[in-house]
């Protein structure tokens, strides 16, 4: 048997996709769960619908994205009772997701208790980093005794990407270093080396790194303690401004990269500045992950921007020549697979991100089943 249902539960939506081998036979998203005017009451409700309308015979797995594995979940995990605890201890480090997915794992416990339930984790791909890559120079005690490391996220699809990337160029992703960008409301950068994710922009949280939609990534720690000490502002509205009010959002008053493209054609400035802050971001990662891989075999663009916008792929990637990174003006617009000059050192792609897929198959491998 190798049909997956993969669940993906918001605290108000469950997106789902079910799977026969790689093939997708069935998908959608419940949206406003519980909320007025909304579809359906309750998750409960929201699962028997999805059972309603896909075919679930001969079910072999449900795989459930949950984002926060800390540092002990490191692979898929087949679900019982002492998984479900072990990932309720680790919500106070994702207070916004991991209690969405463990509503999705216990209706679909009740409602399909025949059917293995396999967690798989967003930190999981990142538990190859070695120890000086996730530690940062903060007192040891304090870090050890509230979890303080770095962990990363969408691990799923730095994996699917890296491994479809090399793929594409023809290579053994085994001998393969890609530097993988994913670029969407959320984004972040990993570097993996045959397979093996060695470096990852998102840190405890996935609040750092790249620019983000409505996140600013990378900050001073000081500016914390400035808008608190010298501002006055309380904490939970210091870290709802860098959450929710940062980004594209902050400096644009957008959070959609193609809102803030338009404004930048109409002359906006505060969407040039934006869209010049978006991109140098990328690059001086890309440049750090160049020195961390010591040799780079490609450079892999996806998720939503990364995937659809030419003009961040060239201007993220711009005076990166001299090191063998170029991009094909006719090539970028197609959006073909390969970017990148016929010959260029480092290949640069444009791959669709499939992290469902990657969930699907991460699920089987967990129980040990094939496609």
């Amino acid at each position: 048997m190798s049909r997956v249902l993969v669940l993906n539960s918001g605290s108000s939506s469950v997106k789902y996709r079910l799977f026969d081998g790689p093939d997708t036979v069935a998908k959608g998203l419940i949206e406003r769960i519980g909320e007025a005017g909304g579809e359906v009451a309750d998750h409960r409700a929201a699962l028997q619908g999805i059972m309603d309308e896909a075919d679930l015979a001969g079910l072999a797995a449900v795989g459930h994205r949950v984002v926060h594995g800390g540092a002990e979940f490191t692979g898929p995990t087949l679900i019982d009772d002492e998984v479900v605890a072990r990932v309720e201890a680790l919500v106070p480090l994702a207070p916004l997701h991991n209690p969405a997915a463990l509503t999705g794992i216990e209706v679909a416990r009740k409602l399909l208790p025949d059917v293995p339930q396999v967690a798989v984790f967003d930190t999981a791909f990142h538990a190859t980093i070695p120890p000086e890559g996730v530690t940062w120079a903060i007192d040891r005690s304090l870090a050890e005794r509230w979890q303080i490391r770095r962990y990363g996220f969408h691990g799923t699809s730095h994996a699917y990407v890296s491994r479809r990337t090399a793929q594409v160029l023809g290579r053994d992703p085994a001998r393969t270093n890609v530097i993988t960008l994913h670029l969407g409301n959320g984004a972040s950068a990993c570097a993996v080396e045959g397979g093996r994710s060695v470096a990852t922009s998102m840190g405890l949280s996935p609040l750092p790194g790249l620019v983000m939609g409505t996140r600013s990534g990378d900050i001073d720690p000081t500016v914390i303690f400035h808008l608190h000490r010298v501002a006055g502002l309380p904490l939970d509205e210091i870290e709802t401004s860098l959450t929710r009010h940062g980004g594209l959002q902050g400096m644009a008053g957008v959070n959609d990269l193609r809102s803030v493209l338009e404004l930048r054609a109409a002359g906006d400035p505060g969407a040039t500045l934006a869209f010049d802050v978006y991109c140098r971001r990328i690059r001086e990662y890309v440049g750090s992950y160049l020195a961390v891989l010591g040799r780079v075999d490609a450079i892999a663009f996806t998720a939503g921007v990364g995937e659809n916008s030419a003009a961040v792929r060239s201007a993220s990637l711009s005076g990166l020549e001299p090191l063998g990174i170029a991009i094909d003006p006719e090539r970028n617009e197609r959006r073909d697979e390969v970017i990148s000059p016929p010959g260029a050192r480092i290949p640069v792609c444009v791959i669709p991100t499939d992290e469902e897929l990657e969930i699907a198959d991460q699920s089987r491998k967990a129980l040990s089943l094939s496609r």
